[in-house]
């Protein structure tokens, strides 16, 4: 693999602006050769990794990007969206609220600069007004008095057009915050949620389940927890490319957020796993969620796009748990995770529950 050169005083985001287009070019092609000769889905995402790697303008980030690939011979997904998330993703996302704050801030500039000098104008056009409110009981010919209308129309022309200005200023104004406004959403959206599979990311979910444990604190209502592992997802991804492997993802991440309702959250939780949180459902019944999610996915038949030969039917393992008073949210996954292992030692395509409730296996 290549060994970008580096430097210790290299900023913290490797992310930058090429103003050397010939650079940039090789930077990309040597990035698409790293994606061929390890394999790897030429996603956006995986492309700009190994771009930003083969600028090497941050030595933490390609270090940690070496150790990834070294530990198990390729880029995971799992270990290319922790890589992202750590090194890219929360610092693109604040280099573009920073832009679109400081676009809001300049248009707010102008508009109030637009508003200071209408109000300076209306207030010299007012003082006309008066002064010529104190000249009419001076006027003695036609010629006085239509000098006196002649100065009352410029001005009255004038004060129209600001008016007519500033009317359409603001206008145009409101269309450009309204862009920002949807720029800053889009923002939003993407940072919190998945591309691959359209499901919150485990940032958000992490942020989710705080807010839901308080709220179960306070309230004594059960909160309840799937975890849920694709099996053998490891070696379908080997059999037949990472291409189909995502297929398999986007179609449980599909079955999942069709399936959810009100207030439950699923997410992608790293990988081929997937985190469902249920408030205000009680293990029993997220039992019974867990398992019409499990029969949901497996009566799905999967077909390879690229030929339409059948692969078969992918089964998903499922750890069941209730949030228990005062318990940290890593205790709390801990034993829905204890539990998914339980359902993989018990033959997979299963779901696994506290003892609390009964365990249902396989149908």
């Amino acid at each position: 693999m290549d060994t970008p050169s580096q430097s210790a005083s290299a900023p913290a985001n490797p992310i930058a602006d090429d103003d050397d287009f010939a650079k940039s070019i090789a930077y990309g092609e040597r990035a698409l050769n790293l994606l061929k000769q390890l394999r790897t889905s030429a996603k956006p995402r995986n492309y700009e990794l190994f771009y930003c790697f083969t600028k090497g303008a941050n030595q933490e980030f390609c270090d940690a990007l070496r150790r990834a690939i070294q530990k198990d011979s390729r880029l995971t997904e799992e270990a290319a969206e922790r890589l992202y998330h750590a090194y890219l993703a929360d610092k693109d996302v604040t280099s573009r609220v920073s832009a679109v704050g400081s676009q809001f801030g300049d248009e707010m500039d102008d508009i109030m600069s637009l508003i200071s000098s209408a109000s300076e104008k209306a207030g010299a056009y007012g003082e006309s007004l008066q002064g010529l409110n104190e000249k009419l009981p001076t006027i003695r010919s036609p010629q006085q008095l239509k000098e006196m209308l002649t100065e009352l129309f410029e001005s009255t022309k004038e004060m129209a057009e600001l008016n007519k200005t500033l009317e359409r200023r603001l206008v145009e104004s409101k269309a450009q915050i309204d862009e920002l406004h949807m720029k800053l959403e889009l923002t939003r959206l993407e940072n919190f949620t998945d591309e691959l599979t359209g499901l919150t990311t485990r940032k958000r979910f992490d942020q989710i389940l705080d807010l839901e444990m308080q709220q179960a604190e306070e309230t004594g209502e059960p909160l309840s927890l799937l975890l849920i592992d694709i099996d053998n997802f490891k070696s379908f991804n080997d059999a037949h490319g990472h291409q189909t492997g995502d297929q398999v993802l986007r179609l449980v991440g599909h079955t999942l957020k069709t399936n959810v309702k009100g207030r439950d959250w699923a997410a992608r939780y790293g990988g081929e796993e997937f985190v469902v949180l249920l408030p205000k459902t009680s293990l029993r019944a997220a039992v019974t969620v867990a398992q019409q999610f499990r029969v949901a996915v497996k009566t799905k038949e999967l077909v390879k796009k690229s030929t339409n030969a059948s692969l078969g039917h992918v089964t998903l393992s499922i750890g069941v748990t209730c949030y228990r008073k005062g318990e940290s949210a890593l205790e709390f996954i801990d034993r829905a995770d204890n539990l998914l292992y339980a359902a993989k030692e018990a033959g997979r395509d299963n779901v696994q529950a506290d003892a609390e409730a009964p365990k249902t296996h396989a149908a």
